[in-house]
């Protein structure tokens, strides 16, 4: 499985509006600083995340976006296939692979996997990245 740019960048926006959390919306241009995401790409991914369903986003002064929903709710897998498409291994799990004798472990590799991101929730990615930081001292150079 490769996840794009699309799907790495969406899910760091994601993470950013849950930690930054508490009703209030999130200028683009903060979550594109704090996450590394170019402002024009962040602001296509954006759209696809409100047109899913995911943020809402708030016009004019003070304006920005905000989670449109509960992020216990949200699992990895929806999200990345929102963002990226399909998650197949190969275009079409169709009937010629079948023939050659492949179909079966590609169909069970997808399925493994799909079973594994959908355990996963932005909540869930949330927390292990507050930890992450927590357990990771500060390094000083002199």
């Amino acid at each position: 499985m490769l996840i794009g740019t699309k799907g790495d960048y969406g899910v760091r926006a994601m993470i950013d509006l849950a930690r930054q959390h508490t009703g209030q919306p999130i200028a683009r241009n903060e979550i594109a600083s704090r996450r590394q995401v170019p402002e024009a790409y962040l602001d296509q991914l954006l759209g696809l995340l409100r047109r899913a369903g995911y943020i809402k986003s708030v016009r004019g002064p003070g304006g920005g976006h905000l989670l449109a929903c509960d992020d216990k709710e949200i699992t990895l897998l929806s999200l990345l296939e929102t963002l990226e498409g399909s998650l197949e291994p190969m275009s079409s799990l169709s009937h010629e692979l079948d023939i050659t004798g492949q179909a079966w472990i590609w169909n069970e590799i997808y399925d493994r996997m799909r079973e594994s991101l959908e355990s996963v929730t932005l909540a869930q990615l949330v927390e292990v990245e507050k930890t992450n930081e927590a357990t990771t001292a500060p390094r000083y150079l002199i």
